[in-house]
């Protein structure tokens, strides 16, 4: 087989790659993704809303430190915020980004545990 043979192929596999804008957005996801405070709050919030106190209360990092963080995911598009009187609600953006958190801690489980992957 000879290099030339694979042209047509490579030419298609081209084609099936997502956009470029696409990409680059993902990776900002998963560059904010990949910080071990930020994926504890992900954690907890992919199960409904909690306000900065109950954050701090439960991942033990001060509360500026929490802000900030909350801050980077939503601008980021990774968490919403909702308004309730002088309280804000954060959860995450949606299904996606759940599934996401999700499936990233729940594979470094099998890593850690040693527990065979599954499809």
């Amino acid at each position: 087989m000879y290099a030339r043979d694979n042209v047509a192929g490579a030419n298609d596999l081209q084609q099936r790659l997502p956009p470029g804008e696409q990409v680059t957005a993902a990776t900002d996801m998963l560059r904010l993704l990949a910080d071990g405070t930020r994926l504890q709050l992900m954690w907890l919030l992919r199960d409904g809303e909690h306000d900065v106190s109950a954050l701090v209360a439960a991942v033990g990092v001060a509360r500026p430190a929490v802000s900030q963080h909350l801050a980077k995911l939503r601008l980021a598009g990774l968490v919403r915020v909702r308004r309730e009187g002088r309280r804000a609600l954060y959860t995450t953006s949606g299904g996606h980004v759940r599934r996401l958190v999700t499936e990233v801690l729940n594979a470094a489980a099998h890593r850690v545990t040693g527990t065979p992957e599954h499809d």
